[in-house]
């Protein structure tokens, strides 16, 4: 009797615990900035005989049967990050020259091409990396200067970081053109970051931007040095200038005293006592006589 109401009792929890089960596959929650989708069996539930036309389920709890399966889908904007050395993509210019490419694809699934991007790819993100590494080594290619005939320098390393720009506008069109259309996403943005040249081709670029430093520190030396003496040559003209103009008003000054001393009938009294005051103040006296020269000292011949 008491074995009976035991297994009655388990037969009863089995049923509670299979019917939480089946009741907790009976809901799923949508995160904020997604959207979701159920496949039943492998088919996706579409809302008509559309088979494009998928059920879309916004954020929040919903309902479905507990054999549905759910495709969360991320709608906010994506980053793939094509950087790095095993990430970035290599492509040969038209001279053959190798490089390494790092860039930046931001994108965001469409609403309305959900079953483009869900059910046509089997890996969405490693089919749009290798559709934009083929892209991207076409225009690579094929990139020449606009407007100009072909030249030894198309395609070269030169070239493709001069118009950068406008190699990043032509990729950037064709992808939102050509992609978006037909795998179910919208581009944001196609950054290039990043053009690297071979190590070998980097070495010698390395080479020559040393080579141009060098030599303009060479030429901003020398520059300061022949500036430094222009400016000490122009004060140098200066100061001599200064001198030759005192010079010039002490001349002016001592003639016009000088002239009003012969005006006043003084200047050979005058004369007479500053000759008298230099040889009081020299040591020796040259003088001379017609026949010899003598010298004698300042005071004997004072």
């Amino acid at each position: 009797m008491l074995s009976n109401l035991y297994a009655t009792w388990g037969f009863f929890c089995g049923l509670g615990v299979l019917a939480l089960v089946l009741l907790s596959r009976c809901f799923f929650r949508v995160p904020e900035g997604h959207l979701a989708v159920l496949s039943s069996f492998g088919r996706a539930l579409a809302d008509g005989p559309d088979k494009r036309a998928l059920r879309i389920y916004s954020p929040g709890l919903n309902r479905k049967a507990p054999w549905h399966y759910v495709h969360l889908v991320s709608m906010m904007e994506q980053n793939l990050d094509l950087s790095g050395d095993h990430r970035g993509l290599t492509a040969m210019t038209e001279d053959g020259t190798l490089l390494r490419f790092d860039s930046n694809l931001r994108f965001s699934p469409l609403r309305e091409r959900l079953y483009d991007y869900l059910f046509e790819l089997r890996a969405p993100m490693e089919h749009i990396t290798g559709l934009f590494a083929c892209l991207l080594r076409n225009e690579i290619a094929n990139f020449r200067p606009e407007g100009e005939e072909a030249t030894p320098e198309v395609g070269s390393y030169a070239l493709l970081r001069r118009d950068r720009q406008r190699l990043h506008s032509r990729i950037e069109r064709f992808v939102r053109e050509r992609i978006g259309e037909h795998y179910g996403v919208r581009f944001h943005a196609v950054d290039l970051t990043d053009i690297l040249p071979p190590d070998e081709l980097a070495d010698a670029l390395n080479a020559v931007i040393n080579a141009h430093a060098e030599a303009d520190a060479l030429h901003a030396r020398a520059e300061a040095d022949n500036q430094q003496k222009l400016l000490a040559a122009e004060r140098g003209v200066a100061i001599a200038h200064s001198h030759a103009q005192a010079a010039a008003e002490e001349a002016r000054v001592l003639a016009a005293h000088l002239s009003q001393l012969h005006a006043a009938g003084v200047l050979d009294a005058y004369i007479a006592r500053r000759r008298a005051e230099v040889y009081g103040e020299a040591r020796s006296l040259f003088i001379h006589e017609p026949e010899n020269i003598a010298t004698v000292p300042a005071k004997e011949a004072a």
